[in-house]
């Protein structure tokens, strides 16, 4: 792995005994994601909209991934490709280990759920619910015991360090401050790849850049793959490697803030 770029906080304290495990446990020879000469098109013809043209991409480990490139460059189908959101035209889609083309839509929902965590730009907070009561959602969701359901929150929140604010709505809370809830609430379940696409497009420069620094704490301390789109370009020192996406084809991969072909 390479050196942390500058600025770059430091991994995140293990909790105390006892408390729940890191969000990824995988081992990391096995790829989180792994993508061979995908294709996305929309409508056919001469009307036909090529979304991704022929996207190879390799990620294992404990990384910060960012996708950068301009609106309509296919950043948002290309996550929605990798979580499951939407399936590609052509190629093959691995998501730790399973080919999503082989997969049914109630298996695809349940691999959501069980290895992929999403923060949208939006914070999508339910604005009467405390914001452990919102990090709690997806357990309540999926039935888990309410002792393991308050452990796992009270981790989530400890991670994104918002753990004395558990009982504060989101009307309480800055922009940030909402936008770590809603991570937190992507880590609850344990996944094993976190997805971003514009985690920080409503918040300030300052704010933006204090929230990619707490996610890129999490990665190293809970070893968790986090794939990130955004057009900010001072969070890209953060990350691990950089893909450069424009009019749907990966032209660079910025690996330890230098240069190198392909995405693998």
């Amino acid at each position: 792995m390479p050196e942390p770029a500058a600025g770059r906080t430091a991994p995140l304290a293990p909790g105390p005994a006892g408390a729940t495990p890191p969000v990824g446990t995988a081992p990391v020879e096995t790829p989180v994601v792994e993508l061979r000469a995908v294709t996305r098109v929309y409508g056919n013809g001469r009307t036909a909209v090529h979304a991704l043209r022929g996207v190879d991409m390799t990620l294992r480990g404990a990384k910060l991934i960012v996708v950068r490139g301009r609106s309509g460059s296919g950043k948002t189908t290309l996550l929605n490709i990798i979580g499951g959101l939407d399936l590609a035209t052509g190629g093959t889609v691995r998501v730790a280990g399973r080919d999503l083309a082989g997969l049914s839509e109630r298996e695809r929902v349940l691999m959501r759920r069980d290895t992929v965590g999403f923060v949208f730009q939006s914070f999508g907070l339910i604005p009467f619910l405390s914001a452990a009561e919102n990090v709690g959602v997806p357990l309540r969701i999926t039935n888990t015991d309410p002792a393991e359901r308050d452990q796992r929150v009270q981790r989530a929140l400890e991670l994104v360090g918002l753990a004395g604010h558990a009982a504060h709505r989101p009307a309480e809370l800055s922009g940030g401050q909402q936008q770590r809830v809603a991570i937190a609430r992507a880590l609850v379940q344990r996944p094993r790849l976190l997805i971003a696409d514009e985690p920080t497009g409503h918040l300030d420069a300052e704010t933006a850049l204090q929230v990619m620094r707490r996610l890129r704490g999490i990665v190293d301390g809970e070893h968790l793959t986090a794939l990130v789109a955004t057009h900010d370009r001072q969070l890209t020192d953060l990350a691990d490697e950089v893909l450069d996406l424009r009019d749907g084809k990966l032209l660079v991969a910025q690996v330890g803030g230098g240069p190198q072909d392909g995405a693998t």
